[in-house]
């Protein structure tokens, strides 16, 4: 069974970052407690985690982890300017960063300076197996690996997205009128400390067993979260949350698959057959 490397959060920010948090979208992440986790849950979604699709594979369908989930649950802005570090300074050096990563380079006529255009990196998707989203999806791949025994990155994200989807396996109710949502599960172990100790067999029958009606595709519509709880500036941004496209993070490029998660934004699924997956 793997451990979860389950960060502490520093202490809240003194007031005067208030700014700056909102001026780089942080603010209403950085209102997030603590979610205790739990290991068989993670160790049981990792059981379900396919290495070709990066999806969930439940017996009522394909599921995953959204930028929808990413901006309801943490509070994190889907669109404006990057966060990023120092950009490479030459194409010679664009180019053998590039060759690092992917196996493969832009031309010049790719890049613009110390930019390589988006229209290069949605090519990627025809030469390289792509993810569907960023950093969470990466680290699932990893732990499905026999020979690693632990794991970190955004374990609030994935157990907050399992208890909404799944809330049958939720150690507490959710808070219609809490956001960001993940704090309807912060300090879940002072109301329910037993489910701490849920056996990985148990919760593993339980997915095995898992009826249509009992996951919950249109997590966020009207009747499940009460008007106004979801800022506007989070909300004003919906509108990306469906699409397909490459999500860049530094030296990673993952592939948000909306198109294998209809259901998911309240859609039809389409047969995925003529695309050979």
């Amino acid at each position: 069974m793997l451990i979860c490397d389950h960060y502490l959060p520093p202490d809240m920010y003194n007031p005067i970052m208030e700014g700056h948090l909102r001026e780089t979208d942080f603010y209403h992440v950085s209102h997030i407690e603590i979610v205790q986790c739990q290991l068989a849950l993670v160790n049981a979604l990792i059981e379900r985690w396919q290495l070709r699709t990066h999806t969930f594979h439940f017996p009522i369908g394909e599921c995953a982890v959204t930028l929808e989930d990413v901006a309801i649950i943490l509070g994190l802005s889907t669109n404006g300017l990057p966060v990023t570090r120092p950009t490479l300074s030459s194409y010679e050096a664009l180019e053998v960063e590039c060759l690092h990563h992917f196996g493969v380079a832009p031309r010049r006529t790719d890049c613009r300076e110390s930019f390589v255009k988006l229209t290069w990196f949605r090519r990627l998707k025809d030469h390289l197996v792509l993810d569907n989203d960023i950093r969470i999806q990466r680290v699932l791949c990893m732990a499905t690996r026999v020979d690693y025994k632990e794991m970190d990155g955004p374990l609030t994200l994935l157990l907050t997205w399992a208890w909404i989807r799944l809330p049958f396996l939720s150690p507490i109710p959710d808070n219609p009128r809490v956001f960001p949502i993940a704090n309807s599960w912060c300090n879940w172990e002072r109301d329910y400390r037993p489910y701490r100790y849920h056996s990985l067999a148990h919760l593993r029958r339980l997915l095995d067993d898992l009826q249509e009606g009992q996951f919950v595709w249109e997590a966020y519509a009207v009747d499940r979260i009460e008007a106004g709880v979801i800022p506007a500036d989070i909300r004003h941004h919906s509108v990306i949350w469906s699409a397909t496209m490459p999500l860049i993070s530094f030296e990673c490029i993952e592939w948000h698959a909306s198109d294998r998660l209809s259901r998911q934004f309240g859609l039809s699924q389409a047969s995925l057959i003529k695309s050979g997956t």
